[in-house]
């Protein structure tokens, strides 16, 4: 099957973007003209169309609602300076999102449907990308399941979706964090490598504690001791200390494989640091700060980029930073975004031009 040749295209008659600003515009507030919406049933893909932004019919059964057969991605597209339009590494997308299919016992999506399909969308609906500094176009490539009936199964029929939202910064300052000990995002053996909105759903009350007492985001520890470092938030976390970048590994399989993450370990290691994937504790973590040997801590994410941690809340120990005197994020920040909006030489062929 051939998803771009045989996909249906149903134009908008007046596209929404003449009454909307692009300057400054929040995340994920609002989406273009058009929707790629494909099928899956008996097995196999179909009634791939791209076709205008609208409401969905669902059944109340919808299985998705009660049992959690739902997965999604998040991928960023950019202008470049010449004026062409890139996605950034959608492959890494594509191959993680297959992998929460399997994970989830759903059905993998196609590679037409999902780099092509994706692509074909993106060309008609480009003007939506804002031009303007840390601005982009959020792309949620996302599939649920379909059946209409109750019963704690394997779904047979799904819907996988692809849209649009142009977007500004996520977070426009440095963050304050706390290190959470009492509730947990995901175990060994669980699903917290793979991008279900279970994880998602789950993290929503923690963090609403946290934000109750000042903090923006929570930094998951494990689940039996409490004391090796997760993810912060919906991002992967970096270390700086000494002349190391550390990040928790993924062994466990309760991290997320950051599109993001995977490239700051190949240009932090470019810019000359010893980059390290461990498990690696609270304690070493306080420690290091004591030792003033932790220079800095970000975290690194599609939505949110490389985003500055000023402030780690862990028991009564609170670690201040300086993000205004730091330089590894800021530079690690500026390379990404300058291979993203094409200023410098694609030379790990990260950008894969829609034109």
């Amino acid at each position: 099957m051939n998803a771009v040749l045989n996909i249906n295209i149903t134009p908008i008659v007046k596209s929404k973007l003449s009454d909307l600003s692009l300057e400054n515009i929040p995340f994920g507030k609002y989406f273009t003209d058009h929707m790629l919406v494909a099928d899956y049933s008996n097995g196999v893909w179909k009634n791939v169309e791209i076709k205008p932004y609208a409401p969905l019919m669902l059944e109340p059964s919808l299985a998705a609602l009660h049992y959690g057969q739902s997965i999604f991605e998040g991928i960023k597209a950019y202008k470049l300076h010449n004026g062409e339009v890139a996605i950034f590494r959608p492959d890494e997308n594509f191959k993680r999102f297959n992998l929460s299919a399997t994970r989830m016992q759903m059905p993998t999506v196609p590679e037409e449907i999902f780099i092509e399909g994706m692509r074909k969308l993106i060309q008609i609906d480009r003007e939506w990308i804002p031009s303007l500094p840390d601005h982009s176009m959020y792309i949620r490539p996302f599939m649920f399941a379909t059946d209409a009936v109750l019963g704690v199964k394997p779904s047979d029929s799904y819907k996988f979706i692809i849209l649009l939202s142009p977007t500004g910064p996520y977070f426009s300052t440095p963050m304050r964090i706390y290190v959470e000990e009492k509730y947990t995002r995901a175990v060994t053996g669980g699903v917290g490598f793979s991008k279900n909105a279970g994880n998602y759903g789950s993290s929503m009350y923690p963090t609403s504690l946290a934000k109750e007492i000042g903090y923006d985001q929570v930094l998951w520890t494990d689940a039996f001791e409490h004391k090796y470092l997760q993810e912060v938030g919906m991002m992967n976390v970096f270390f700086i200390i000494g002349n190391q970048a550390i990040t928790p590994s993924l062994e466990e399989g309760t991290i997320l494989s950051g599109i993001t993450r995977m490239s700051a370990l190949v240009i932090l290691a470019e810019m000359g640091l010893e980059v390290v994937e461990k498990k690696i504790s609270i304690d070493e973590l306080v420690a290091a700060h004591k030792a003033g040997t932790l220079r800095e801590v970000f975290g690194a994410g599609t939505a949110a980029t490389i985003s500055l941690i000023k402030e780690l809340k862990y028991q009564d120990e609170i670690m201040y930073f300086d993000t205004a005197s730091w330089t590894i994020a800021p530079e690690l920040k500026q390379r990404l975004n300058d291979i993203r909006q094409g200023k410098v030489a694609d030379k790990y062929g990260w950008m894969f031009k829609v034109d």
